[in-house]
């Protein structure tokens, strides 16, 4: 009965039905990735977190169940050591890699620490050159520029003899 009384919902919209693409390569996954994006810009993008490296457990501070070295040891006491050795064997893998790729990311650094102390060493030469190459610039063009003004004076009608005794006698 209260089925029969009860309101019926309006109906959602559907969505659009889209065809179904199966990406040829890389390059297509990306660009069906980006126009699925792109399609409502407004939405948050998921950016998903970094997953955390994996680390053996610890080994423990204090063994409580040390085997001894007299005979009589139970049959299961064979499958402990075995997991305990495994377990151990894995640790110290780890830390080897660990080790490993601390050392690779040092030597990296210091590469490039090195390439940028070689690309400034090389950058101040070129400057430094450029710099004298302006200036040599500068000093030819000043040497020409004084050499225009002398010409300029002395093609500049200079007071003949006649003009000077002129001007002595109207003093």
């Amino acid at each position: 009965m209260a089925a029969e009384n009860a309101v019926p919902k309006p109906a959602r919209p559907k969505k659009e039905p889209q065809p179904l693409i199966i990406p040829k390569n890389a390059t297509d996954e990306q660009r069906l990735k980006l126009e699925r994006l792109m399609r409502n810009p407004d939405k948050p993008a998921t950016i998903p977190e970094r997953l955390k490296e994996w680390s053996p457990r610890s080994a423990p501070e204090f063994v409580r169940d040390v085997m001894g070295s007299s005979a009589g040891a139970g049959s299961g006491e064979f499958h402990v050591y075995r997991h305990l050795r495994r377990r151990e064997y894995q640790r110290q893998e780890f830390m080897d890699s660990m080790s490993d790729k601390q050392k690779l990311d040092e030597d990296f650094q210091r590469k490039l620490l090195q390439n940028k102390i070689l690309q400034e060493e090389k950058t101040a030469k070129r400057r430094l050159k450029r710099q004298k190459l302006k200036e040599k610039m500068m000093a030819k063009k000043a040497k020409k520029d004084e050499k225009d003004t002398n010409k300029d004076a002395d093609n500049s009608p200079e007071p003949s003899d006649d003009d000077k005794s002129e001007e002595e006698d109207k003093s």
